[in-house]
C-alpha cells in the first residue's frame, strides 16, 4: 500500500470531500435519451415558416428513434447521439388559401455528421400545392438545421451541467465567486477557513426548461400563485402565501421554500427545496411567463440543484407540475365549452 501522498494523483481523494470522481479521472455516462426527445420537440415543434408562397409550421413530432448520452472521462466530455427523426407539417398556399400536409425525414442525426451535411427530406400528400413544398424544402429545411443545432449547443452545455466535478482547489475560488454575484446568502456564509470543519460545499447544477401553455400569461401565473388552483394541480393541500417573504408548501411537505419576487403575470422567484436535499439547501427558481396570445411560454431556471437530485428534480417540474397543469387547463376549458 502507497504511503498517504506518494500515490498515484488520480486516486488522493483528500482533492474531493466525498471521495467522488476524483479529478474527474473516471469514466462517467449520463444517458441523454429522454431528456433529449423532450428537446428535440421543444425545438421542432412549433417551428415556422413563411414566405410568398405561403406559411408552414412543424405541427408534431411523429417519430422519433434513437438515442444519446454524455460521457466524462479525464475531465473531458464525449457525446454520442444518433436518431431518426420524422416530423410533420402543415400550411397554407397564400393566394389560394389552400391547406396542404407533410413530412419531414431525418434519417440520421449522428455526431459522425455536421449538421449542415445531416440528410433532410421533405415530402407531401399527394395533390396540388408543391409550392409549399417547395418552400419547405428551402426555408424550411434552413430552420430544421437551426433547431438542430440548438438541440445539441443544448445537450453539451444545459445537459452536462455538474458532469465535471469541482475538486478541493476550486472550492475557495466558487465560493468567492458566488458572494460576488449574490451576496450573503446562507449558502454562501460558510467561509473557506471553515470548510475542514463542516466539509465541502455541494456541487450544484442549474437546471433550464421551456415549455408552452395553452393559456394566457395571467391565468398561468395565477395556478402558482393560487392556494385552491395549486393545489388542484398538486391533489394535495399547500400553503400558499403569494407575496414577497411568503411561505410556499407543497406535496405534503415534499417541498418548500418562500416567495422572494412576484411581478404579476410576468415573473416568480422562489427560494426552493426538496425535503430529501441536505438540510437548509436552497434553489433559487425563477419562472418568467412570456404572453403569446392565447398561448403562454414558460421559462424556468433552477440554480442550486445538488448534483445527486438533478435528473429527480427535473423530473418533478415536469411530471409534478407542468403536465398536470396542462391537465388542470385542459379540465378548465372543458367546462367552459
Amino acid at each position: 500500500m502507497a504511503k498517504w501522498g506518494q500515490g498515484d494523483p488520480r486516486w488522493i481523494v483528500e482533492e474531493r470531500a466525498d471521495a467522488t470522481n476524483v479529478n474527474n479521472w473516471h469514466w462517467t455516462e449520463r444517458d441523454a435519451t429522454s431528456w433529449s426527445k423532450n428537446k428535440l420537440k421543444e425545438v421542432l415543434v412549433g417551428l415556422v415558416v413563411e414566405g410568398e408562397a405561403g406559411r408552414c409550421e412543424i405541427s408534431d413530432l411523429k417519430h422519433v428513434e434513437g438515442e444519446a448520452s454524455c460521457n466524462s472521462r479525464k475531465g473531458k466530455l464525449i457525446f454520442f447521439y444518433e436518431w431518426n427523426l420524422r416530423l410533420g407539417w402543415r400550411g397554407t398556399v397564400k393566394e389560394s388559401g389552400e391547406k396542404h400536409k407533410g413530412s419531414v425525414e431525418i434519417p440520421n442525426l449522428s455526431e459522425e455528421n455536421e449538421v449542415d451535411d445531416t440528410e433532410i427530406n421533405v415530402s407531401k400528400k399527394k395533390g396540388e400545392g408543391d409550392v409549399l413544398k417547395d418552400l419547405m424544402r428551402t426555408e424550411g429545411t434552413t430552420k430544421v438545421r437551426e433547431a438542430l443545432r440548438d438541440y445539441l449547443k443544448a445537450l453539451k452545455t444545459e445537459f452536462t451541467l455538474g458532469m465535471i466535478l469541482p475538486t478541493k482547489a476550486t472550492v475557495g475560488q466558487e465560493l468567492a465567486t458566488e458572494r460576488k454575484l449574490s451576496g450573503n446568502t446562507m449558502q454562501d456564509s460558510v467561509s473557506p477557513q471553515s470548510l475542514d470543519i463542516v466539509g465541502v460545499k455541494i456541487p450544484t447544477v442549474k437546471i433550464l426548461m421551456r415549455e408552452i401553455f395553452n393559456s394566457p400569461a395571467d391565468e398561468l401565473y395565477s395556478i402558482f400563485t393560487t392556494k385552491e388552483l395549486v393545489q388542484k394541480f398538486s391533489k394535495c393541500s399547500a400553503v400558499i402565501e403569494a407575496e414577497k417573504g411568503g411561505k410556499l408548501q407543497m406535496f405534503d411537505g415534499c417541498v418548500s421554500g418562500e416567495y422572494t419576487e412576484l411581478v404579476p403575470s410576468q415573473r416568480i422567484v422562489l427560494k426552493w427545496r426538496c425535503q430529501s436535499w441536505p438540510d437548509e439547501h436552497y434553489a433559487t427558481v425563477a419562472l418568467n411567463f412570456k404572453d403569446m396570445a392565447a398561448q403562454t411560454e414558460l421559462q424556468l431556471e433552477c440554480k442550486g440543484v445538488p448534483v445527486s437530485n438533478e435528473d429527480s428534480t427535473r423530473q418533478c417540474w415536469k411530471k409534478q407540475y407542468f403536465e398536470e397543469i396542462r391537465i388542470l387547463l385542459q379540465q378548465s376549458k372543458d367546462t367552459m365549452e
